[in-house]
């Protein structure tokens, strides 16, 4: 399309948001948040097809006000966070769900690395967690209980250390984003890797289906929240790496608001993964198989559903308040 049709074909909507943004009437923070989001659509569509063009620089100045304004306009209801999660989060969510998919890509990646290098060398489990714990284990799996490591320390003692652990993890994966995204990356894969081979380890002790049984109790929603938390880091890192129009500093300040806050989503899922395995994975090995498998399919179907699709129902939604330019 040649720039002066697509100025034609948009003007009249570019008219509404400035009205929206420099006109008196008012509107609330979802209708300025869908504005948001399709003004950045016209401007990721200018930016790529007339790079140097004045309508670049147009745009990317009303899409700056609203952003501004959003943040002026807070919702002033007793309840902002529930606010929080249910329409701010998810709306980032589905801006930057391509970075979810390069966060998933890096997980399934890294976890496969790990259990190829524990298939192939011996050593390899021993050198990712310690001799300690792999002698543990293996005296563990004598015994007939693979996860009796979980049975020890007290209920609330395991919890507050398990969470407190898992709250620093997923911080260093967010906050090591700051180092161009190469500290975010580092981290997960770390952890993915170590995942991996102690999946493998398992597997070839032939307990893999009590280990699953046991660790994904509590592993579906601690593993996909550092999912999450390494997406929020890549988000952080991309707005320092590549600021596109605007400078580095307001890049880097839209990115940190932004990934922050969906770094921030992921706590009630660390603490909810910690609260089940200081309570409910030490008794996974006395569990019926139909129970620990609920346990897991709700766990996952839960945080799978909240970051993979209500983004694309709340997105669907906020587009339904925009009134139909002709």
């Amino acid at each position: 399309m040649r720039e002066i049709a697509f100025i034609k074909q948009n003007k009249e909507k570019w008219l509404e948001f400035e009205l929206a943004i420099f006109g008196k009437a008012k509107k609330n923070p979802d209708e300025l948040a869908n504005l948001y989001i399709q003004m950045m659509n016209d401007l990721s569509y200018a930016q790529t097809y007339y790079p140097k063009s004045k309508t670049v620089i147009y745009l990317n100045h009303l899409a700056s006000q609203i952003y501004q304004k959003i943040y002026k306009t807070k919702r002033t209801e007793k309840n902002k966070i529930a606010e929080f999660f249910i329409t701010e989060v998810p709306l980032l969510v589905y801006q930057y769900r391509r970075y979810l998919i390069y966060a998933f890509v890096l997980f399934f990646a890294t976890v496969a690395i790990g259990v190829i290098s524990a298939k192939y060398d011996p050593n390899f489990v021993r050198l990712i967690l310690g001799d300690n714990y792999v002698n543990e284990t293996l005296e563990n799996i004598k015994k007939g209980n693979p996860m009796a490591v979980y049975g020890s320390g007290s209920n609330w003692g395991s919890f507050i250390s398990i969470t407190m652990n898992n709250l620093m993890v997923g911080a260093k994966c967010y906050f090591f984003g700051l180092f161009a995204g190469l500290g975010t990356f580092y981290i997960c894969l770390n952890n993915c890797i170590m995942l991996g081979s102690f999946q493998y380890f398992f597997y070839e002790q032939g307990v893999f289906w009590k280990s699953v049984r046991g660790i994904w109790i509590h592993g579906a929603m601690e593993i996909f929240g550092i999912v999450i938390e390494t997406a929020a880091g890549f988000i952080l890192g991309a707005s320092i790496l590549f600021p596109k129009t605007f400078s580095r500093i307001n890049s880097f300040k839209i990115g940190f608001k932004n990934s922050f806050k969906i770094y921030l989503s992921t706590f009630p899922f660390t603490i909810a993964a910690g609260f089940l395995e200081g309570f409910i994975t030490r008794y996974s090995i006395d569990m019926p198989n139909w129970l620990s498998s609920f346990i897991i399919l709700f766990t996952l179907g839960i945080i799978s559903f909240y970051y993979l699709v209500y983004p694309f129902i709340v997105y669907k939604k906020t587009q339904n308040y925009q009134p139909k330019l002709t």
